[in-house]
């Protein structure tokens, strides 16, 4: 059994894992209506795999008899002036939830909830390889020197992302 502490936590963390799956899916209705079929799959596929997070950690709740509620969804964000705007946004919106993710593990940690501990080590890591794909994204801006524009470097970026979505 878990706490109320942290039954509390990964509650909120369904909720937030539910969001950025909506925050990613309207970021992909922006890329399609933008016409960036590389940038509308890879946040596609962040959307899915943002819901399979969600998931993974309402599946651990229900094995540990913690009660689930999911709470009203906030709308996501839909207006961006470029890629790199919804770009930057996508990396804000990750380091918010890895300081989400490290909150529940440090609250684990120090009430002994070493299964919860050791049940969200796995978010860390997954955390982590997020940090390092946008940090990845954003190197490959600079290296154009891309900061939204129209034109051929807007089709590198795209292409880019599309390459990434597959590697997925």
């Amino acid at each position: 059994m878990i706490s109320l502490k942290i039954s509390e936590l990964l509650n909120k963390q369904v909720n937030a894992e539910f969001y950025a799956s909506n925050v990613y899916l309207q970021m992909c209705a922006w890329a399609e209506d933008q016409g960036l079929e590389g940038a509308a799959d890879f946040f596609r596929t962040h959307s899915l795999e943002e819901r399979e997070h969600m998931d993974k950690i309402f599946n651990y709740m229900a094995e540990c008899g913690a009660p689930v509620t999911i709470e009203a969804i906030p709308k996501a964000p839909r207006e961006y002036s470029h890629l790199m705007d919804v770009i930057e946004a996508a990396f804000e919106h990750e380091k918010h939830v890895t300081a989400m993710i490290k909150n529940i593990a440090k609250t684990a940690f120090e009430s002994e909830d070493y299964t919860t501990f050791n049940f969200i080590e796995w978010f860390i890591a997954e955390q982590h390889e997020e940090e390092v794909l946008f940090g990845k994204v954003l190197g490959r801006a600079e290296m154009l020197d891309f900061t939204g524009e129209k034109g051929q470097k807007l089709m590198i970026m795209d292409n880019y992302l599309k390459q990434l979505a597959a590697e997925h």
